[in-house]
Order: structure tokens, then C-alpha cells, then sequence
């Protein structure tokens, strides 16, 4: 039972009822008994319980509240722990039951005192743990403290703070390595050295500098050129990977969104969201992580070619496209904490007469934005440096006509499509296909490795001759 319910809005401590019943009783008996001592007896007692009420409204006790979450963010089932340390910064005493209020997918919100039996320096220190199976926001607290005066008569209830705000991350699961890397190799790194007619020594070579050591010099080179020729460093360059996140609403919602996860902060709605979007939110995470161990850049676009995260409230940088290393690992982490399903379906319900709410008014056609120019001279800026990955929801064929020809933007190509009803992706399959794409379509049952392993087998290979051709052709438009 949460502790607002235990302490229903009272005015006063049970000491403090009590001495407002004894002065009550005093009361009667001077009038009946004529006692004027008994009546100076009764206002005292029916008094200080009323002054100690004013006075703990008008002197309120202040506090600080300090709050804590590690780690932060944490992923989706992985604990984390909270810390709390309360200081009183006013005046005042007395003691103080506080709760912390959590969303209800936390379960019972803790309580406790202040000050605690372990208290030093004035500063009561808590901790307590959570967990959550599902990614986004949460709004942890406030904690909302229940005082009485010195002498224990009244009671005042109070948020103390405004609380913070805990990012619950999607976990990543580990994938199983296939043939994305292409003729860039499974390490992630590719070296490059340039051959030129008329002689590949001289290429590779550039004059002695000092400080160059002796192990580098190119002595066949020095001989042919009379003076000291050392062997140039290898260009290794890093491999990118582009994904493609797809979040329009008529390709998740299956006809009407659904709360899921977390909330915004402060915001009341919930997330919107279905199961075909949490699968693609972990499969982008996943893939995301297995490039990055492999040392691959990732770049990150949703299917108009503006950036991935540009409406996700959690976004660190939500106009970051590319990302590096640990920390953009992190930082696409964060910003798929709170991603939604979004787009012309998801602007509202219409409301019909009688104000009864219906599903979301779908206009049909293929949005001309939709894989369109935007997106194709995004592929086209980095074109040929790597794979491309898209993960997809419902996908029409016109809109898989449309996506097909940027696979020859890519060294490797690659779709997995999430749709409750896969065998009704067959043509957009085959149209991508076709392009030059390798892909697949699987319920949100599967999992993630399995659909991603399907990679390498025979019905998820494009049309080679049809790649080679348009790849040669330069994708025209």
C-alpha cells in the first residue's frame, strides 16, 4: 500500500487528535462543572495543536534532495541503483516519513525516514534498486515528504524536489557473424595502398625525413633514385555502415497505436509503439553494436533520409547522422531509448459524432518522401563505403521499387522486413531482390540472430546479374 494511502490527508498526528479530544472533553466538563480552571485547561489543549498547524505551514522545513542512478542509462532488465541523499537546508526539526513516487511499471514506491539512524553531517543517505523490461523514459520521483512540528501534533505532506529522469536503454543482442563485410573483411579495417604505372615502389616510397627509422628505409628505391627512400604508411581507412530505421506509423501500428514503454518526461502519454517496432528497435540496436565492435562508422537515417533520431526525445543530438566508437554506440543507445513511431498516421484519432474514437484516418498511395530523393543523395554522398542496412516495417511493393535502387550505393545491401504477416511482403521482397538487395521478411516472433544469419542463405540473395547491372549503371535516377 503506498504510503499516501497509509497517511489520507491528515492535519494532525494522533498526539495531536488526542489533546483536541482531551480539550474538547475539558471543555464540556467546565461548563457543566463551572470549573474555570478546567476551561483555561481546554483552550490550551485545543489550542497548541492549532498553532502547531499554522506554524508548520507558514514555517515550512526545506530540503535538498541529491539523486543518483548507476548505471545510467541502464538497458532494459539490467538493474539499476538509485541513491538518494536528503539534507534539511532550513529551519526546523522534527522528524519526516518521505516516499519515493515511481511510475507504476516499478511497482510499490519505497518509503522511509528522516533523518536516517545512519545519518553524518546532517545528510540522510538511501538506496534502493529498479529494473524495467521495457526502453524509454522515466520520471523517478519526486519525493514527497510527510513532517510533523517539534512536538509531534500536526502533519504537513510536500514535494521536496522535482525528480530525474532515468533512460532506459534497448538491449543489444550479440549477432552471429555472415558476409556483410564484403571485400572490406570481418576486422573492420581496410588497407588501401595505391598502384600506379610505372613502378609500384614508387608509389609505396617518399624521401628520407628526419627521424623516419632505419627499419622503413626502401633500399631498392634509394638505389634507383640516389638518395634515401623510405616506405610510405598504409592508408587504412574506416569502413561505414548506413542504417536505414524505419518509424512511419502506417508501417508499425497495424491499424492503430498502442501505448508501449515509457514516457516522455512529464508527459502524461504514453509511448507510441506496437511489437513490430520494439523488434526493429532492438534488431537496429544489435546490428549497430555488431559494427561497431568491427570498427565500422555507422550512420544513421530514417526512410526520408533525414537524420534517424531527429524526433526522438531522448536524443543526445537529434541532427546527428554519423557516429563513432564507444561513445556513438552510446549516444544511438540513448536516442533509441525513447524513439516512436511517428508520421501523417500518427497526428491523431478522428473523432466522429458522439465523440467515439476511432483508428487513425490512413490515406492510400506511397509517400513521395518516402526512399525518395533526400534519401538516395544521402546514399549517394558516401557511396560504395560500406553496407547499407535497412530495417523495415510493412513495405508495399511501390515502396520497395522505390528503396531498390539504392543498393548500388552500397557495398553490400541488406533488408529485414517486420511485419505480423510476412508472407505478405513476397512481392516487396522480391522487388528488392531484384535491385540487389539481400532480404528477408519475419514476425516480431523471431529472433533477432536467426533473421539476421538468414543473410547468407540462398532465399535472401539478390539477383546478381541485376546488382552487377545497376551498380555499372550508377543507379540513375
Amino acid at each position: 500500500m503506498a504510503l499516501l494511502d497509509r497517511f489520507p490527508r491528515h492535519l494532525f498526528t494522533h498526539r495531536g487528535w488526542g489533546l483536541l479530544a482531551a480539550g474538547a472533553i475539558s471543555l464540556a466538563a467546565a461548563q457543566i462543572m463551572g470549573r474555570r480552571d478546567l476551561l483555561s485547561l481546554s483552550v490550551l489543549l485545543i489550542v497548541l495543536p492549532v498553532v502547531a498547524l499554522a506554524g508548520i505551514r507558514l514555517v515550512k522545513p526545506r530540503f535538498q534532495v541529491y539523486r543518483e542512478f548507476h548505471p545510467s542509462p541502464v538497458e532494459t532488465s539490467a538493474a539499476t541503483t538509485v541513491r538518494l541523499a536528503v539534507a534539511r537546508s532550513g529551519s526546523g526539526g522534527g522528524r519526516a516519513v518521505m516516499e519515493e513516487k515511481l511510475p507504476p511499471q516499478f511497482g510499490e514506491s519505497p518509503a522511509f525516514r528522516f533523518p536516517a539512524r545512519s545519518a553524518t553531517g546532517g545528510t540522510s543517505r538511501y538506496e534502493y534498486h529498479l529494473h524495467s523490461t521495457q526502453r524509454g523514459q522515466y520520471l523517478i520521483g519526486p519525493v514527497t515528504a510527510e513532517f510533523t512540528d517539534p512536538f509531534g501534533l500536526s502533519l504537513h505532506r510536500q514535494a521536496i524536489d522535482d525528480g530525474d529522469i532515468l533512460t532506459v536503454t534497448p538491449a543489444a543482442v550479440e549477432l552471429p557473424v555472415t558476409g556483410l563485410a564484403g571485400a572490406r573483411g570481418n576486422d573492420g579495417i581496410t588497407a588501401t595502398r595505391t598502384r600506379a604505372n610505372p613502378s609500384d615502389d614508387d608509389v609505396m616510397t617518399r624521401e628520407y625525413r628526419p627521424g623516419d627509422p632505419m627499419r622503413r628505409v626502401h633500399w631498392a628505391a634509394t638505389a634507383r633514385h640516389g638518395e634515401l627512400m623510405v616506405r610510405q604508411e598504409e592508408s587504412v581507412t574506416t569502413p561505414e555502415a548506413t542504417i536505414i530505421l524505419d518509424q512511419r506509423f502506417g508501417a508499425f501500428s497495424g491499424g492503430a497505436a498502442s501505448g508501449f514503454g515509457g514516457t516522455a518526461p512529464r508527459d502524461s502519454h504514453e509511448m507510441a509503439s506496437s511489437g513490430t517496432f520494439e523488434w526493429a528497435v532492438v534488431a537496429a540496436m544489435s546490428v549497430c553494436t555488431h559494427l561497431a565492435e568491427r570498427n565500422y562508422a555507422l550512420r544513421m537515417l530514417d526512410p526520408r533520409g533525414e537524420p534517424a533520431f531527429l524526433r526522438s526525445p531522448s536524443a543526445p543530438e537529434p541532427d546527428s547522422e554519423e557516429y563513432s566508437g564507444t561513445s556513438g554506440l552510446q549516444a544511438i543507445a540513448e536516442s533509441l531509448a525513447a524513439i516512436r513511431i511517428s508520421g501523417p498516421h500518427h497526428a491523431g484519432w478522428e473523432l466522429h459524432t458522439g465523440g467515439e474514437k476511432h483508428g487513425p484516418k490512413v490515406h492510400g498511395g506511397h509517400d513521395p518522401d518516402v526512399f525518395g530523393d533526400q534519401l538516395m543523395d544521402k546514399l549517394s554522398a558516401h557511396r560504395m563505403r560500406g553496407p547499407i542496412i535497412a530495417v523495415l516495417g510493412r513495405t508495399s511493393p511501390e515502396e520497395a521499387r522505390a528503396l531498390a535502387q539504392g543498393a548500388g550505393y552500397g557495398a553490400n545491401a541488406f533488408a529485414i522486413i517486420v511485419t505480423d504477416r510476412p508472407e505478405d511482403s513476397e512481392d516487396a521482397l522480391e522487388t528488392l531482390r531484384r535491385g540487389g538487395w539481400r532480404a528477408v521478411a519475419v514476425p516480431a516472433t523471431a529472433a533477432v540472430p536467426v533473421a539476421w544469419s538468414s543473410f547468407d542463405q540462398d532465399g535472401a540473395a539478390p539477383a546478381t546479374a541485376a546488382a552487377d547491372v545497376r551498380r555499372g549503371a550508377g543507379v540513375g535516377r
